[in-house]
């Protein structure tokens, strides 16, 4: 009977382990826009990068009011890959 609860008790902790991990992804869309706005109001860049970490962070923005966090942190991170940060 103790193999059996013990059995039971770590599947138990590896669901919830797999279940934690599901819930961790990632970050909200909104902080990553917040920290590629502050990188941007200090950053010195040319026009033809100006433009397309703006049009990456619309992109961002796009994915991020349609709850897509995932992809809106990525066009944010090309955005800041862009301005050297």
């Amino acid at each position: 009977m103790k193999r059996y609860a013990l059995a039971v008790a770590g599947g138990a902790l590896a669901i919830a382990a797999s279940m934690s991990s599901v819930f961790a992804g990632p970050a909200p869309c909104e902080e990553t826009l917040k920290t590629l706005r502050a990188a941007e109001a200090t950053a010195t860049l040319s026009a033809a990068d100006k433009a397309k970490v703006s049009e990456l962070e619309t992109k961002g923005i796009e994915r991020c009011n349609a709850d897509d966090d995932k992809r809106a942190d990525d066009f944010f991170a090309q955005a800041m890959k862009v301005m050297g940060k």
